[in-house]
């Protein structure tokens, strides 16, 4: 987007000049094409537009607030706006007589539009001027692009048609020949411009903001990538297309091709499957419903909320799909499920109440108070009681031996549970009584409470106390700034798409999510392992500073994206290797975390991985149980360690070899059921009807017996049967002749009723299973009944 911007300095006269000017002589646009818009009520802006010379008479046309008026929202500031149009000939316009500027046809395309911030809007819609009016212009450049190159489109200027025709190359399909496969190929064009520039930004694909926003993009290019054919991943190369033609004017694109390139076929080849089986199933209901030759066809808000949610596919999609035959969506259907499943949620969280000490907390807070946290420097403090509240949410002034409460104190070493760190446990102890802190938390921005039970004697307000933290909390520290290493030793080893996605400090361990989109591999957990050691073992002292937060950001500090920080923050470094915003407590130097040692690796979440970490002694406890484990396992094996493995891998050979024998002997024996199951063939309605059961080593082999059936019978249905791992498994075949008469999806429906599951597929060929594998021989029995009922007497 172009524009150009005025805070308080020049104004309407000037925005106007500066635009005529640069479209006519700067880019050379023929002023005899161009009109101009104004507000209905804005005689200024007229007056001043009159006044270019070159502007042909009659070309300014006033239009109303629709149009012409611009306002970020109900109240705030506003003003009239100005639009220059160009007449790209009636051969683009709608024939209509009255076609003229502001007509929602092609012929009149805006080009800028002036915005002349002047007033303020207030709730009751009275509008003051402003002390200080400014400028705010917008001008697409893809507009001006096609402009200037005689085009009519945007998508057909220089910007978009290499890309295009990269699409056209891997489609094989014509461009211009057919609207709704050109239609596709723009916006696959035009998301792949916008996931290269995002990904290079640093947004990565994710369920929540500006991630969520980047999967949409992607995801909906996937679609329309389906709707011209390709089922093979693609969109990554119309990504690296877009770096190839951009990346002069942005180099930075260049140095994220690696990660676009990972970003892009993780999310297809992970979107894909998700894809067809939403696309099947969404097809089958536009069917059902256009067969049935509504007036106004509406996709239920149910069934697109079981897509959601069950299948992760997107609404987005469903929209576009629908649309494009005709069909509107239950809108409302879908936010009310949506609506009852976040209830559902919120019934079913255990997790505290926060409303429970809703009064005392109050109390205190409208008292101004505050807390000081000194436990930076030190584990130990003395301050005062001046809160207490009790287990009703109440301020009370003492509480006795037993009694679970919460205490404020003005000053604390406590650290309150925050950025990842679990709160701190100690002891509150004054002269004939102990309170057990169990718990520490930040129940309001600068307000601590510490939680816990009066273990001896009785507390009151106004008491002097001592407050100590435990020694967990020196376990804690190291594992926390052990945090900040492998960061930094992610971003070194895996690349500087890694960033913090979540993380979980405790005494005896750490958790450390952050964005990746594949498995750290075992060679990659060892190198990580090795750099964090080794900053270790350099004993590097760990500084703090408080800097403004621009300062800190401009220094090379690592901010946590979605998290909110003051105009000053704490800056945690450890010199030569990391640098974040961090309000945790560390430890002194690298060198006090002794060790460090990941004990696992899991994907929680697309294109985001999870490890979980030890330090110090339980790190060697940890290695120290391992070589227990190891040598036992060697004394199991008749050997020793050095010899396990290579006598477990011959173990799981010969234990693979089996299953095969296993499962040969019983595909021979389920095929051996096969001439039986022909010979049992019934008529129903001049129907040939094969069912039975099977005995399954796997759902495979009931695919197999029957293609073999299909093979043999080349009319006719078939429902074959079988129990796999303590559920039952369905199989329906239709002949391609029958399935006018009766569908298998519908057949294994209700076949898999009986067996208390769900099933369903192609007219053709339909699958199904359910949990009650006992009732299969009764489900079985049924089926000439449910045959007949579907075929119709």
């Amino acid at each position: 987007m172009l524009g150009n911007f005025s805070f308080g300095d020049y104004f309407k006269k000037e925005a106007i000049d500066f635009a005529w000017d640069f479209l006519t002589k700067e880019l050379g646009i023929n002023p005899e094409q161009l009109w101009v818009s104004v507000f209905r009520e804005d005689d200024e802006a007229y007056a001043l537009w009159e006044e270019i010379e070159d502007l042909p008479k009659g070309r300014i046309v006033r239009l109303g607030e629709a149009d012409n008026f611009w306002a970020m929202g109900d109240t705030g500031p506003c003003g009239p706006c100005s639009e220059i149009h160009i007449d790209q000939g009636p051969e683009h316009g709608c024939d209509r007589p009255d076609c003229a500027v502001g007509c929602d046809c092609d012929r009149f395309l805006e080009l800028w539009n002036l915005v002349f911030m002047q007033f303020y809007r207030e709730s009751d819609g009275t509008m003051t001027p402003l002390p200080k009016p400014s400028i705010d212009t917008g001008m697409g450049v893809e507009r001006v692009a096609a402009v200037l190159q005689g085009k009519y489109n945007n998508f057909d200027c220089d910007l978009f048609t290499p890309l295009i025709d990269t699409v056209v190359r891997l489609f094989g399909q014509v461009y211009n020949d057919n609207a709704a496969d050109d239609a596709a190929m723009r916006v696959i064009a035009d998301h792949a411009r916008a996931t290269a520039f995002l990904v290079a930004d640093g947004v990565l694909p994710s369920n929540e903001g500006r991630g969520y926003v980047l999967r949409r993009v992607m995801r909906r290019a996937i679609r329309y990538g389906r709707t011209l054919g390709l089922t093979e991943v693609f969109f990554g190369g119309i990504c690296r297309q877009v770096i190839d033609l951009m990346k002069d004017a942005y180099p930075h694109l260049a140095d994220s091709r690696e990660l676009l390139d990972k970003v892009t076929d993780h999310e297809e080849t992970r979107f894909g499957e998700t894809l067809d089986h939403g696309l099947a199933m969404l097809d089958e209901e536009i069917a059902r419903l256009l067969g049935e030759k509504l007036d106004k066809p509406i996709i239920n808000g149910e069934f697109i909320f079981k897509l959601y949610d069950t299948y992760g596919f997107p609404k987005d999609i469903v929209r576009d799909v629908a649309l494009e035959k005709g069909i509107s969506l239950d809108d409302a259907g879908f936010e009310a499920a949506m609506q009852r499943q976040r209830e559902q949620s919120r019934r079913s969280w255990k997790g505290k109440d926060v409303d429970h000490f809703a009064a005392g907390l109050i109390a205190l807070l409208e008292q101004g108070k505050t807390t000081e946290f000194l436990g930076y420097t030190t584990t130990f403090a003395e301050s005062v009681v001046d809160g207490i509240i009790d287990g009703q949410g109440e301020l009370v002034q003492e509480a006795y031996a037993g009694a679970e409460v919460q205490i404020y104190c003005p000053q604390t070493p406590f650290y309150a549970e925050s950025g990842g760190q679990t709160g701190d446990c100690g002891v509150i102890s004054w002269e004939g009584g102990e309170f057990t802190v169990q718990e520490t938390k930040a129940a309001a921005e600068g307000f601590v409470l510490h939680s816990g039970t009066v273990s001896q004697g009785t507390v009151t307000t106004g008491q002097q106390v001592s407050l100590q933290v435990d020694e967990q909390r020196t376990a804690t520290a190291l594992n926390h700034t052990a945090t900040h290493l492998v960061q930094a030793a992610m971003q070194e080893i895996l690349g500087d798409h890694v960033k913090q996605a979540g993380s979980l400090v405790r005494a005896d361990r750490l958790r450390f999510d952050f964005t990746h989109f594949s498995p750290v591999s075992p060679e990659e957990i060892r190198a990580i392992e090795q750099l964090v050691n080794r900053e270790i073992r350099r004993n590097t002292p760990v500084e703090t500073a408080v800097l403004s937060k621009e300062a800190a950001i401009a220094d090379g500090a690592t901010a946590l994206f979605g998290e909110k920080y003051g105009d000053e923050v704490r800056v945690v470094s450890i010199p030569d290797f990391s640098k974040e915003l961090c309000g945790g407590t560390h430890t002194g130097a690298t060198g006090d975390i002794g060790l460090f040692k990941i004990i696992s690796e899991s994907g929680i979440a697309a294109g985001v991985r999870r490890i979980e970490a030890v330090t110090g002694q339980a790190a060697v406890d940890w290695l120290q149980r391992l070589a227990e484990q190891a040598d036992g396992l060697g004394q199991l094996l008749s050997g020793s360690f050095d010899d396990a493995q290579a006598k477990v891998k011959a173990l799981l050979q010969r234990q693979k070899e089996l299953e095969k024998e296993i499962a040969a002997l019983n595909a021979s024996k389920a095929l051996g059921s096969l001439d039986a199951l022909l010979a049992g063939a019934v008529e129903i309605n001049g129907v040939q009807l094969i069912c039975g059961q099977l005995p399954l080593d796997s759902p495979k082999t009931l695919r197999d017996i029957g293609d073999k059936v299909r093979d043999k019978m080349t009319s006719g249905v078939t429902v074959l049967g079988g129990e796999f791992g303590g559920k039952a498994a369905l199989l329906a075949l239709v002949s391609k002749d029958l399935t006018g008469r009766i569908k298998a999806g519908q057949l294994v429906k209700e076949v898999a009723a009986l067996v208390g599951g769900k099933g369903g597929g192609r007219p053709d060929m339909a699958q199904a299973g359910g949990p009650m594998a006992d009732k299969l021989p009764e489900a079985i029995k049924a089926v000439p009944g449910i045959v007949r009922s579907l075929i119709g007497e």
